[in-house]
């Protein structure tokens, strides 16, 4: 699989756009939305393991769709596309077969913090 460059990770459209929601507020709200998605993303990450385990796909295909909305706001491609994919599956086939999908969100997800961390 070709690696995207880290630019790729993020969008920075969407970084732009959340930015022009408080302009002059020297990124402070852009801050605490990045903070609030790098605490709660990992949190939903867990549900999708718990659920997976559990053959829950209803919780799972939730957990799946707030990470793809979360990381869609913050313009975390990469992560929003992945998420999409658990979600859309789940619901189609229930969780069989999405460890390594889940596990490549991880990663992705890996690589979005480290380069929404820079932002803070």
């Amino acid at each position: 699989m070709p690696s995207i460059p880290d630019a790729a990770v993020i969008d920075p459209q969407a970084l732009s756009n959340l930015r022009a929601l408080n302009e002059g507020d020297n990124d402070e709200f852009l801050r605490e939305i990045t903070v609030i998605y790098l605490e709660d993303t990992p949190l939903r990450i867990k549900e999708l393991d718990e659920s997976m385990a559990a053959g829950d796909a209803s919780k799972f295909s939730r957990a799946a769709h707030s990470i793809k909305g979360s990381s869609a706001n913050l313009g975390a491609i990469l992560v929003r596309g992945a998420a999409e994919k658990l979600e859309t599956q789940s619901r189609q086939s229930g969780v069989g077969g999405l460890v390594p999908l889940v596990e490549s969100l991880k990663a992705e997800f890996a690589r979005a913090d480290t380069e929404l961390r820079k932002l803070l």
